[in-house]
């Protein structure tokens, strides 16, 4: 795995004094950042130890195992199973996670783990698997009156989590939700045709046990999907809202969990970009590269550190009704229902995006560029494109694309300017993110975002 330099002192000190340049007013701006830590467990061999930390650890002795249908009948499984056994572990499974979780799929998961007898749970999987095993962890440790108590406004009432639910870790096995650091689970909302989901700290798996093995079977379609979604949540948290441009919450228990970007966040965002500039093409390319695979593996638990401190913003609220109201797709015909790839989704809006986005912070969006372009052609850039950094951003994602062979452009993806309404509708709800966007946006700016990303 090629050495990435992580200069933590210097970048810390950096972004903080770029923050502390702006002058906000005290009163009605917090001041406050926070990091809600993740523990983490990286390296080949990993997922093996797993029971070890339930048994002696946690004190276990009944355990929830959440995985999907693919999964349960790879390696990775058997290695689980093996560890649970040789810790004389009992466990139930749930093997029935929908691929893009939705409330229904979410339900369903919660109703069984209710009735199941359990000490913690472990989700081997995707992003999918780990958000369906926090939902249905938390429902059946503090059941709400309604479903929709603990979803994020407006689409829910997002009450706050009353306390911890109980252990659970996760277990990624694809490179790029970083879902095994964050105090976040996403689904689709079939009534109103778009994504949300439930965002609290409680949320936070208590360990990541992040096993490159398990990345080693990958299909190619994954691994560059989960990396263009490792690559957005980078640069998204990074380019994101600063921290002390967002409202002082009542109270801390009310301040988000996604803050903006802070110089804490910046650290672990900064370190993604890099490690998947280097690395992406090499782990699409070469599946038995496993040093790339693994750098791709880290990358995401890194970017999920950032995230889910700083959060994402318009490529991911852009990219909820992209996968929600898919069209017509062309690759993942196996899957039981039509469906974009969430890294399709989010990758696919954001050369419009950041051509948007670039005039509110010209520094940050011109930093990743620069990453992306001395990735891609081992040198470095005569000179950095302060005029229109975004629009520079923006022609980085796309050389990056057409290396991958990622179909570019909306309309290609079924889409035509009558679905724009319904698209800006569908985005109109993500308030987590959106209100975060570097650039305030609304109605009006959403359209001009779909419809430049129509033809990109």
């Amino acid at each position: 795995m090629r050495s990435l330099p992580l200069v933590v002192h210097q970048r810390l000190s950096r972004s903080f004094c770029r923050s502390s340049q702006r002058t906000f007013s005290t009163t009605e701006l917090d001041q406050v950042c926070e990091l809600a830590a993740s523990n983490l467990r990286f390296g080949p061999g990993g997922t093996a130890e797993v029971g070890y930390d339930l048994k002696d650890h946690f004190g276990c002795r009944r355990v929830a195992v959440f995985t999907d249908s693919t999964v349960v009948e790879l390696d990775c499984m058997r290695v689980l199973q093996q560890s649970l056994a040789e810790n004389q572990l009992e466990y139930c499974l749930f093997d029935q996670v929908r691929i893009e979780p939705n409330e229904h799929s979410f339900q369903h998961a919660i109703e069984w783990l209710s009735n199941e007898r359990y000490d913690a749970v472990v989700a081997l999987g995707g992003g999918s698997v780990i958000d369906t095993a926090k939902a249905a962890n938390l429902y059946a440790c503090h059941a709400p009156i309604s479903f929709y108590d603990y979803v994020n406004p407006p689409l829910g009432l997002g009450k706050p989590i009353p306390g911890p639910c109980k252990p659970l870790i996760a277990i990624p096995t694809t490179a790029g939700t970083g879902s095994e650091t964050t105090g976040v689970c996403i689904f689709d909302d079939t009534a109103t045709k778009s994504k949300t989901g439930i965002a609290n700290r409680h949320l936070k798996p208590t360990l990541g046990i992040v096993d490159p093995n398990n990345t080693a079977t990958m299909p190619k379609a994954v691994a560059t999907f989960s990396g263009l979604d490792v690559l957005c949540h980078a640069i998204e948290s990074y380019t994101a809202l600063p921290f002390n441009k967002r409202a002082k919450p009542t109270t801390p228990i009310h301040r988000p969990a996604y803050q903006g970007s802070n110089p804490i966040s910046d650290v672990w965002s900064l370190f993604a970009l890099e490690t998947t500039a280097c690395n992406l093409r090499r782990a699409v390319s070469s599946p038995h590269d496993q040093d790339a695979r693994a750098a791709m593996l880290l990358a995401s638990s890194a970017a999920g550190m950032g995230f889910g401190n700083a959060g994402v913003h318009l490529c991911h609220g852009m990219s909820y009704p992209i996968a929600s109201q898919v069209k017509t797709y062309k690759g993942y015909e196996h899957v039981d229902h039509p469906m974009v790839p969430h890294g399709h989704s989010v990758i696919v809006a954001a050369p419009a995006v950041f051509s948007f986005t670039g005039a509110a912070d010209p520094v940050r969006h011109a930093t990743c560029a620069r990453i992306l372009y001395k990735a891609r052609t081992n040198s470095e850039p005569a000179k950095d494109d302060w005029a229109d950094a975004g629009r520079w951003l923006a022609d980085e994602i796309s050389h990056l694309c057409d290396d991958l062979q990622v179909t570019m452009g909306l309309r290609r993806l079924g889409y035509t300017e009558e679905d724009v309404p319904a698209l800006v509708e569908g985005t109109v709800p993500q308030h987590r993110v959106t209100k975060i966007s570097p650039r305030p946006v609304g109605r009006k700016e959403l359209e001009a975002l779909f419809l430049d990303a129509l033809d990109e």
